[in-house]
């Protein structure tokens, strides 16, 4: 940072303090500034970085001066889109600039990439980029296992190849150690990683390569959307309909929306891939359907009428897979040992004093424990509410998995892969080599086992509890239960035959559905006709607070306004989930096929307590 120039008459500018929920304020100084630029303001005694937005008039009101100026600057490109976010999203100006990395005004300009990158494509893979190509956003529609990522290598070759830069995202950290190391051994040091559990160091040192550009292709979950490539000409959106793109905080974005807004606003091309895509994106975009595995391989769904459960059948498969040296896959939606502890004798269940969900029996911990807020307490021996001693533990979690198929498995080596046993890149990438170099033979997992990872020698795999995602009060249930059945379905069999148990007490939709995605997208289109999305829009105001009365008076204030507006209102009152954190919640959901009368609405019953959801993926 450097000291201002002074000079004689001061300019004013409206600037957004990064990261702030406060509306753009003005400031003045004795130095010429664009817009975009970063500088140093005063806010409430503390030095804070703020945006140049424009230049104003002087204000009747005294202003503060502008501390100092720095390097760094926001493009034009990047204001129209932080300005987008800002407006669509609600959020202040501030917030959406703080998802974005600045440029630096001293960065080295962009030269092409000049290695050489091997890659064959099959027929069906050159007719699939020829119609990316035709396009300036579209979805690759392929089967899992299909030659996706040889797709998107030869079109991020070719971006490079003309002096761009690309950006690959994926929906969690979980995938980046495989795709980094395939994005590697064609790019070398062209590329890099980056995310949220990243050093501050590591961040920094990538951001610095960035602006030299060292690196040209970027790969990540949502927040690298918005780093400082100068020459962006390809976003790569794979496993679409995955909800981690979608923000679940303030600003609550999504970032597969926000690359497709990019995309028509600045010419970049972008192109969504999975296997099993959302039905808006297959509705809205021109689509490949990339069809068979790029592998010979086969597949076959065996049924389990269990109920959540480590059953009989399941057991003989997994026998019947170690005796052949094959390698399992055992999904749970569950962690900890059980979900809940419920009484026998009054039905209730033990939940948490701060959120009204159960609290999860965690036996290595001697505890019951919040996975929303993460209280504690030790394990209760009697009901709470009628202080009877018969307590049961219902829903089976990977821990109790694991007990179970130690027992019955003693010699086999099964591992864990859920948030409680990797908090870490460097635990994810160890347990994923692991698995593949077979020293372990059984892995017991929640949805991050259906991230994508490739795993060479599964023949086997198991699939528990899917009902009880098939069953939320979501009009998305039906696609989330099946995609994700798909997903862990398809991590078996890559390389030859597999097969799967799915325990389901809904045999008759899994099996009508499981091997034709493409017919439940188009039965689901059918469903959702003037009542779902992509047919209409939803916006969720949701209203929290420690009274719930004033929760209450809140939403009933809102619907007084709303009233007086032509806008549909579904339903309001409490959430699914009423107390987290120790906050109730209520929820009023509104329906329209117009995005502007859903934000003219918003804006009407705008209040410190609401908050505004666009295009909501979460109704608990």
């Amino acid at each position: 940072m450097y000291r201002i120039n002074q000079i004689t008459q001061p300019f004013y500018y409206e600037l957004a303090i990064i990261g702030s929920v406060l509306k753009n304020l003005t400031y003045f100084s004795f130095q010429k500034l664009n817009e975009g630029d970063v500088v140093i303001a005063p806010l409430r005694g503390k030095p804070k970085e703020g945006v140049v937005i424009k230049t104003v008039q002087k204000p009747e009101f005294e202003c503060l001066e502008i501390a100092s100026e720095t390097l760094k600057f926001f493009t034009k490109e990047n204001l129209i889109t932080a300005k987008f976010i800002s407006t669509y999203y609600f959020c202040a100006l501030g917030e959406a600039l703080a998802l974005m990395q600045p440029h630096l005004k001293n960065a080295k300009k962009s030269e092409p990439f000049l290695k050489e990158v091997n890659l064959k494509l099959s027929n069906i893979q050159k007719k699939a980029k020829e119609f990316i190509n035709k396009n300036d956003s579209s979805l690759l529609f392929g089967d899992t296992g299909s030659g996706k990522t040889e797709i998107y290598i030869s079109l991020i070759k070719d971006i490079l190849s003309s002096g761009g830069d690309a950006i690959f995202l994926m929906p969690e950290i979980g995938l980046t150690p495989q795709m980094e190391k395939r994005l590697k051994e064609h790019f070398g040091d062209f590329v890099e990683v980056y995310h949220s559990k990243l050093t501050k160091k590591a961040k920094d040192e990538v951001l610095e390569k960035i602006q030299n550009s060292k690196i040209k292709v970027v790969a990540g979950p949502r927040s690298a959307l918005f780093l400082p490539l100068q020459n962006l000409k390809l976003i790569v959106v794979d496993e679409e309909s995955d909800e981690s793109y979608k923000s679940s905080s303030r600003p609550r974005y999504n970032a597969k929306d926000v690359a497709l807004w990019m995309g028509k606003k600045f010419n970049i091309k972008v192109l969504l891939g999975r296997a099993t895509p959302s039905p808006t994106s297959y509705k809205n975009l021109p689509t490949f359907r990339l069809k068979g595995t790029f592998f010979s391989s086969s597949k076959r769904v065996i049924f389990d009428e269990g109920l959540h459960e480590v059953s009989e059948e399941i057991i003989l498969k997994i026998e019947d897979s170690l005796k052949k040296d094959n390698q399992v896959i055992f999904f749970v939606p569950t962690r900890a040992n059980f979900k809940t502890l419920l009484c026998k004798e009054c039905k209730e269940r033990i939940e948490c004093p701060f959120c009204s969900v159960s609290l999860s029996l965690h036996l290595s911990k001697s505890a019951l424990v919040c996975h929303y807020c993460n209280f504690s307490q030790p394990i209760a021996t009697t009901c709470p509410n009628c202080k009877n001693e018969s307590l049961e533990a219902r829903k089976i979690g990977t821990v109790e998995v694991i007990n179970e198929l130690t027992t019955r498995f003693p010699n086999a080596k099964i591992a864990q892969f859920d948030r409680d046993s990797i908090k870490s890149a460097k635990a994810l990438k160890k347990l994923l080599n692991d698995f593949n170099d077979e020293k372990i033979d059984i892995l017991v997992g929640t949805q991050m086992l259906s991230k994508g990872h490739d795993y060479h020698n599964v023949n086997l795999s198991v699939i528990v509890g899917i009902d009880s995602l098939l069953f939320m009060p979501d009009f998305r249930a039906n696609e989330k239960a099946l995609s994700l059945a798909m997903q862990v379905a398809g991590r078996s069999g890559r390389k030859g035959e597999g097969e799967v148990v799915l325990q389901t007490q809904n045999r008759e939709f899994f099996a009508l559905y499981m091997n034709d995605y493409e017919r439940f997208l188009k039965d689901e289109l059918l469903f959702r006709q003037d009542l779902y999305p992509p047919f209409v829009r939803f916006c969720r105001l949701l209203i929290s607070h420690k009274s719930e009365k004033t929760c209450i008076d809140e939403v009933t204030e809102a619907l007084k306004k709303l009233e007086k507006l032509n806008i549909e209102v579904v339903g309001s009152g409490a959430c699914g989930i009423l107390k987290i954190a120790n906050k109730f919640r209520y929820h009023i959901l509104l329906r329209d096929r117009s995005a502007k009368a859903l934000l003219g609405a918003s804006r009407a019953v705008k209040s410190p307590l609401i908050e505004v959801d666009m295009d909501p993926y979460n109704f608990s």
